[in-house]
């Protein structure tokens, strides 16, 4: 892998197997991670109507954006 230097040179630097895999054990719980806050999110979200108002910058105008749940509304 190459890295910068304060010269702006770039160092080579040989990874070993074992370094490999534990950078890419390391990326791989991360994204296990991200993901499972998204998927929170995303659910927590979902169960009730979710409505998004904003103002476009160039023309002014209103812009409404609505998310329907996934379960009934209740009135």
């Amino acid at each position: 892998m190459a890295q910068k230097t304060k010269g702006g040179k770039e160092d080579e630097q040989e990874l070993s197997p074992e370094q490999l895999k534990k950078h890419l054990d390391s990326l791989e719980e991360r994204l296990d991670n991200i993901d499972s806050m998204l998927t929170a999110v995303v659910e927590r979200v979902m169960k009730q109507p979710l409505s998004i108002t904003m103002t476009c910058p160039n023309c002014g105008r209103i812009i409404e954006i609505g998310v329907v749940g996934k379960e009934k509304m209740i009135r």
